[in-house]
């Protein structure tokens, strides 16, 4: 059953939660995006690391997808993933990337635009190794984007590579690994009352410094 148009139209969340102030956040993007991660984790929020990532196609075709943050620093935000798959594609060819993070229990977004590099193999294989088993043989046996069959083929090669690597350490296959995300911009948006939500944008200035500034909602 479909629903109504009405019934989309009128959905409607009124947030009542806390303010966020040009003058109070951290001068660091980072350092304000870990305060609010801990806040996230603390709040008991399934999967706060899960972003959504925004690639586009040489042709200037634009695709997103949902991955999980598996670190940050000064430097930038990192995930790992299968390069041959099509977002490994599109980012090789086109570097510029956005990603978003949504935390709705506490009506916060955080949103990312910068550009894309791949780690080094030493930081992959480091992490490769971190993975759970069937992980591991999961990004093996999975030719992530492409057109298969059926799962059988999956199951069957899932199995195959259990047996191969029975006791034995499985090695970092050359199509999987992790990139960073480099910001240039990070927004912070916080949601108020009547649609007058806080949105606090951090501009790159210069290496080692940020533009701070306030958008209308």
């Amino acid at each position: 059953m479909s629903v109504k148009k009405e019934t989309l139209e009128n959905l409607r969340q009124e947030y009542i939660s806390e303010k966020l102030s040009k003058s109070e956040v951290d001068k660091d993007p980072i350092k304000q995006f870990g305060k609010w991660f801990k806040e996230a984790m603390d709040a008991g929020i399934h999967e706060p690391n899960a972003m959504t990532l925004a690639t586009t196609s040489i042709d200037r075709k634009p695709s997103a997808r949902i991955v999980l943050l598996k670190g940050y620093e000064e430097k930038g935000f990192t995930f790992y993933t299968n390069y041959l798959s099509a977002k490994g594609k599109e980012m090789s060819k086109n570097p510029v990337v956005a990603i978003v993070f949504h935390w709705a229990e506490l009506a916060r977004q955080v949103r990312i635009e910068g550009t894309v590099e791949k780690l080094s193999k030493e930081e992959s294989d480091r992490y490769f190794q971190s993975r759970p088993k069937q992980s591991q043989i999961g990004a093996l046996v999975s030719p992530q984007s492409q057109v298969i069959e059926d799962r059988e083929i999956l199951e069957r090669d899932m199995k195959e590579a259990d047996i191969k690597y029975e006791n034995k350490m499985i090695p970092k296959p050359a199509h999987w690994g992790g990139y960073l995300v480099k910001p240039q911009v990070i927004e912070f948006w916080q949601g108020r009352r009547s649609r007058l939500h806080d949105r606090i944008v951090y501009k790159k200035a210069d290496k080692h410094s940020w533009k701070i500034v306030r958008l209308a909602p």
